[in-house]
């Protein structure tokens, strides 16, 4: 029979304590409560638990204090903080310093049974394969990081490359898979951006539940609530039937939400509001349903510059950007280029049922001194095409035709042989597959550029050109609006009102109403 997990309890309001220690104890736990740092330490010191939950402020200091020496201590015990409601900057450094995940208070109860939960299983299951785990099962690791199952020894494995960039990013990925916090992956398009989410997910306590995979570029925006957050039958026009949404989808796993960065800004308010409340509403329902994930984000672009420019949320971006792994370019590691040509031609010929070709000096040599701009997809394309032209013992690159890239069906850009996964996404994950044409016979032909797609929707597309205008008309006018008003031909009024309807903030935290700086 296994033991009931211990708790460690730690506020200095004796009340809260109890209702905390109460709910605990109705649940099955074993829980043991403090009221200060100093005296949380005692009962540390005296023995181990499976989780710690503390309130931040404390009589003699903080809850950062017993998260950091617990990390420092190299203990097992996961920490979850409680922290004042809008004290999001407290509960992002207790992520960055280790903490297994965080609660706003008030606390809600329901909420705080599943986190602790949660951390319990976290803890038991990481204690659980790191007993199992053996040198011998494990062999030599490149990656000096703490012990991971063995779903994620293979996951990490398939991104190819012993570079030190590359370590470093395996290195990162089996630290921050330890605890909730969300990942944001960022790297150029080709890179294999997905690859590093679905080994944080093989990694992590999560690695039995489902990765779910979310290409957000590619959803009509009108379908974006419905594809999130489920819908019940008969709540639009065609649902006969009740159906979930990727959050009920990845309950208990991983939610990996690819180019995160064309996610609408009516969509990113709403997905705000998911994260932060750690439930969501399906539509055509009149009960939210709380949803256990830990979400993973992915982008090519520089976020820091779309805040700037008025086109990603502040607020959600420090929430989705706890922790950060940048994903090298393939000319930033080029000293992997024969193991990844090893294992894409190896894939490629065991997909086409041919034996695998030799990989000559030459031909490496020739790859090294391609620019590669489109990073291991680019590559992968290349090898491709010279399998496909290959008439002999050796393959030859047409680098002539290496501008069109075309479309593979492979499932990711630095996966070796036997990795090829498919997408759990509804939708095709953006970072593996690839949306071009296949290389034309006429390589000569001076290509023509192509007319850009029609908008899905007219009216949301004209209101982003609107959005665009008007922010970058209030940067040049130092968020003067009568100034930026006289400068695109509007009355103060009519771009007020254009600011609070396209939800525009200005430094004063105000959308369109007056300030002094309209003066």
């Amino acid at each position: 029979m296994q033991r009931p997990a211990n708790i460690l309890v730690i506020d200095d309001e004796p009340d809260l304590r109890t209702l905390y220690e109460l709910t605990l104890l109705r649940e099955g736990y074993r829980v043991e409560a403090a009221g200060s740092v100093s005296e949380a330490w005692e009962h540390l010191e005296a023995g181990q638990f499976d989780a710690v939950i503390t309130d931040m402020r404390l009589p003699d200091g903080q809850g950062m204090e017993i998260i950091h020496r617990i990390q420092k201590d190299q203990r097992s015990e996961r920490c979850v903080v409680m922290t004042a409601y809008g004290s999001a900057e407290n509960a992002v450094e207790a992520l960055k310093a280790g903490a297994f995940d965080y609660l706003t208070k008030p606390v809600d109860l329901k909420q705080f049974r599943a986190v602790v939960a949660s951390a319990v299983q976290a803890q038991q299951v990481a204690s659980a394969k790191v007993m199992r785990a053996t040198p011998a099962a494990q062999g030599e690791r490149a990656v000096d990081t703490p012990a991971v199952p063995g779903s994620g020894i293979a996951a990490l494995d398939r991104l190819v490359g012993d570079s030190e960039p590359m370590r470093l990013v395996k290195s990162r990925i089996a630290k921050v898979a330890r605890g909730m916090a969300p990942v944001l992956v960022r790297g150029e398009s080709g890179t294999g951006k997905e690859l590093v989410a679905r080994a944080v997910h093989a990694c992590s306590q999560r690695s039995d539940g489902p990765f779910v995979a979310v290409n957000c570029g590619a959803i009509p925006e009108n379908l974006l609530e419905a594809e999130f957050f489920g819908a019940r039958k008969g709540s639009y026009t065609g649902s006969s039937q009740d159906r979930d949404g990727y959050f009920q989808a990845a309950r208990g796993g991983t939610l990996f939400l690819d180019e995160i960065g064309d996610l609408p800004l009516a969509m990113q308010s709403k997905l705000l509001r998911a994260i932060q409340e750690r439930s969501v509403r399906s539509i055509g329902s009149t009960q939210e349903d709380a949803v256990d994930v830990r979400i993973v984000s992915a982008t090519h672009k520089d976020l820091h510059a779309e805040v700037h420019a008025g086109r990603f949320r502040q607020d959600l971006f420090y929430r989705l950007n706890v922790i950060e792994i940048a994903v090298p370019a393939l000319r930033d590691r080029r000293e992997d280029l024969p193991a990844l040509c090893a294992a894409l031609l190896t894939r490629i010929a065991h997909d086409g049922g041919l034996p695998v070709p030799h990989l000559s000096a030459e031909l490496l040599r020739r790859l090294a001194q391609h620019p590669l701009h489109g990073n291991v997809r680019e590559l992968e394309n290349l090898l491709h095409r010279a399998v496909a032209l290959n008439d002999g013992d050796e393959l030859h690159l047409d680098l002539m035709g290496a501008g069109q890239l075309a479309a593979m069906p492979s499932g990711s850009a630095i996966a070796a042989p036997e990795s090829a996964l498919p997408s759990s996404s509804p939708t095709a994950a953006g970072d593996e597959l690839l949306a071009t044409a296949a290389p034309s016979a006429t390589v000569f032909a001076e290509p023509k550029t192509p007319p850009p797609p029609l908008p899905s929707d007219l009216q949301a597309y004209l209101d982003q050109q609107e959005r665009e205008i008007l922010v970058r008309a209030l940067h040049e006018s130092g968020f003067n609006r009568t100034a930026a008003a006289a400068r695109l031909g509007m009355s103060l009024r009519q771009i007020r009102y254009r600011i609070a309807r396209l939800g525009i903030t200005t430094p004063n935290g105000d959308e369109g109403v007056p300030s002094n700086a309209d003066d």
